[in-house]
């Protein structure tokens, strides 16, 4: 790692950002304001949460059922899942997902919590997850690993060349101190090669997988007008789970 640049986090504490020249991989170098960034699980500066995953569903939506070929059967788990929102929007599309966070409260998806008993899961989602870690390799061994799934499905802003001007790139979030870890699309290769997997991205989305994805159908399936017209025709296809789990919340069985 190389000395990128400096900059001031939480308005207070100076932060040194480093970067791989190999794999393009840009952090920042011992964030040990954490305990403080995180005194909520989610930054109350993080306005898009309704509309990100409002998108985010339809997108997923795209990628699991044309590009992953689920069709409803198999177990999804959000892992940092966050309040459920995402969780609740893919079961209401007829997703059977599952959530899971260790550090925040299930508000929209309460009886749905995943467990090992519950089996393994064809694929787990994270969701503006990755940006935040200060060991990724871990945190996706350990997500596969729990769930018994071989692909995860997640988002993080790619930047391309060198590091982006900390005064014109957004992401870096320094206002917040959580985002600590910035990737190219190489360095996502990278992390797949050390992980046994193989990479597909478009549209934002990105895969990992032991079996590959077609990219050209992962970029027809969540681009522009399948996210729009999708998860429609794909509710109808598998059945929305709304009132299902309505049903079983109410007899006490989910």
């Amino acid at each position: 790692m190389k000395f990128a640049f400096s900059a001031t986090v939480l308005t207070k504490y100076p932060a040194q950002y480093e970067v791989c020249a190999g794999c393009g991989f840009l952090r920042v170098h011992e964030p040990h304001w954490l305990d403080e960034a995180y005194s909520q699980a989610i930054a109350a500066a993080d306005t898009g949460l309704l509309m990100r995953n409002a998108a985010l569903a339809s997108k997923l939506a795209g990628a699991l059922y044309w590009a992953l070929n689920e069709r409803g059967q198999g177990q999804l788990l959000d892992v940092a899942g966050g309040y459920g929102i995402l969780t609740r929007l893919l079961r209401d599309l007829g997703f059977n997902c599952y959530w899971a966070d260790k550090y925040c409260a299930n508000l929209m998806a309460p009886g749905f919590e995943y467990r090992p008993e519950l089996g393994a899961c064809r694929a787990v989602t994270a969701i503006e997850v990755l940006e935040h870690l200060t060991d990724p390799v871990a945190f996706i061994e350990e997500a596969l690993a729990t769930s018994g799934a071989q692909t995860l499905l997640f988002t993080t802003e790619l930047y391309e060349g060198p590091p982006p001007d900390p005064v014109a790139w957004w992401y870096y979030s320094f206002g917040t101190g959580q985002h600590i870890g910035f990737f190219q699309r190489r360095t996502l290769e990278a992390l797949g090669a050390r992980l046994g997997l193989h990479l597909a991205s478009a549209n934002g989305l990105h895969v990992l997988s032991k079996e590959r994805v077609n990219e050209r159908v992962l970029a027809l399936a969540t681009g522009r007008l399948a996210s729009r017209l999708g998860p429609w025709w794909i509710r109808r296809r598998l059945g929305s789970r709304t009132m299902s789990d309505h049903n079983l919340l109410l007899r006490g069985l989910a």
